[in-house]
C-alpha cells in the first residue's frame, strides 16, 4: 500500500510503495507508464527509490494520485499493468473524482470485474464497460450499442470464452448478418465458408486473441464454438449457449424477431451494434433500432450505450467518431429546417 505526504507549503504530493519490487512494473520500461499518465493528466511525475512526487493542478495531482494507486494495488493482486491498464486507471480514476463513485475503479484495481481467458486477463477501460461486464453477469440478454473501438464485441467475447472455460455454458455461438457495404455473397468466390468467412473475421480475432490457436481451431471443429451468418439461426433453439451477434445494427425487423426468440434454457444473448452504421438496402429498416424500443421496459435485458468517450483504440478514433458524429447532427437539424 502506498502512503501519502503532502504538506501546507508544499504543492506536490508524494507517494511511497512498500515493494519495491512492483515499482519498475508499475512505472513500466523507461517510466513509460509514468509518461502515459503525465501527458494525459498534464502532470509532472519524479521517482527517487520508493518515492514518487506528483506535480501539478490539484484536481490533475489527486487524479494521478489515484490512478497510481489502483494501478499498484493491481500489481498486488498479480495483475498485469501496461498501457491499457494506465489508460484505464486514468479514466476511472477521473470519473470517480467527477461522479464520486469509486466502485469502478476499486472493481479495476482489485481485479473483480477482470474475465480471465486461457491468454489473457481482461479488465474494463472505462466506466461504461465496467457498466457492460456487470450486465453481462447480471442479465440473460445485453444489448451493447455504441460506435466502434468501443470494445463492445471484444468483451462480450471476453465474457463468452470465460464462461465455457468455466463449464457455465456448453458452447458460444458467433453470428452476424452477412450484410456489408454494397457486397453481397454472391459475388464473392469459393464455397459458403469462404463467402461468409470475411464477414466474421472479427469474430475470429478476438477468439485468438483470448485462446491458444489449437484450441480455437479444436473447439470450432468439435462443435463448442460455432460461427455462422445470422441466416443460419433459423429454426434452432439455443440452450447452454452464450450467443454473441455482432454488427446487429444490419438486421430487419423479421431478423431480430427471430434472433431474439432463439434463446433456450440456460443461455445468454448479447447483441451488438452502432446504429450510425447501417448497410441495409435502401429503404429497409434495422431491427436493432426497433428492439431497443419495445424491449426497453422487459425484465432481463439489459441496454449499454457507449460514446466517443469509451473509445480504447488509437485516440484518433474517438475524434474521428466525434467529427462524425456532429456531421450527422448537423444533418438531423437541416432537416427539421
Amino acid at each position: 500500500m502506498s502512503t501519502v505526504d503532502r504538506s501546507n507549503s508544499e504543492p506536490a504530493i508524494q507517494l511511497r510503495f512498500d515493494d519495491n519490487s512492483l515499482l519498475p512494473m508499475l512505472f513500466g520500461e523507461h517510466d513509460r507508464n509514468l509518461a502515459r499518465i503525465e501527458k494525459a493528466l498534464g502532470v509532472s511525475l519524479h521517482s527517487l527509490g520508493n518515492t514518487l512526487t506528483i506535480s501539478g493542478t490539484d484536481d490533475a495531482a489527486a487524479t494521478a494520485r489515484t490512478a497510481l494507486d489502483a494501478l499498484y494495488q493491481r500489481l498486488k493482486q498479480g495483475l498485469d499493468v501496461n498501457a491499457g491498464e494506465v489508460d484505464a486507471a486514468v479514466r476511472l480514476a477521473a470519473d470517480a473524482a467527477r461522479a464520486g463513485n469509486k466502485n469502478d475503479l476499486e472493481a479495476f484495481a482489485g481485479g473483480a470485474l477482470s474475465v480471465r481467458t486461457r491468454k489473457r486477463t481482461i479488465s474494463p477501460r472505462t466506466p461504461t464497460q465496467a457498466a457492460y461486464l456487470r450486465a453481462m453477469q447480471d442479465h440473460d440478454m445485453v444489448f451493447g450499442l455504441g460506435p466502434a473501438g468501443t470494445g463492445k464485441t471484444y468483451l462480450a467475447v471476453a465474457v463468452a470464452v470465460s464462461m465455457l472455460i468455466d463449464g457455465q455454458v456448453d458452447r458460444i455461438v458467433l453470428s452476424r448478418p452477412a450484410v456489408e457495404a454494397g457486397e453481397r455473397l454472391g459475388f464473392l468466390p469459393g464455397d459458403m465458408r469462404d463467402k461468409i468467412d470475411p464477414y466474421l473475421r472479427p469474430l475470429y480475432d478476438a477468439l485468438y486473441d483470448m485462446l491458444p490457436a489449437e484450441q480455437v481451431i479444436k473447439r470450432l471443429e468439435n462443435g463448442e464454438i460455432e460461427i455462422a451468418p445470422l441466416a443460419f439461426m433459423r429454426g434452432r433453439t439455443l440452450a447452454n449457449a452464450f450467443i454473441i451477434v455482432d454488427e446487429a445494427q444490419n438486421t430487419t425487423r423479421m431478423q431480430m424477431k427471430m434472433l431474439l426468440t432463439r434463446l433456450g434454457d440456460n443461455a445468454r444473448m448479447v447483441i451488438t451494434g452502432d446504429m450510425t452504421q447501417i448497410d441495409l438496402p435502401r429503404g429497409a429498416s434495422s431491427g436493432l433500432i426497433e428492439a431497443i424500443d419495445i424491449l426497453s421496459d422487459v425484465t432481463g435485458i439489459a441496454q449499454v450505450h457507449f460514446t466517443d468517450a469509451d473509445v480504447v483504440r488509437n485516440p484518433l478514433v474517438a475524434r474521428i467518431v466525434r467529427a462524425y458524429d456532429a456531421l450527422d447532427a448537423k444533418s438531423r437539424r437541416d432537416a427539421k429546417e
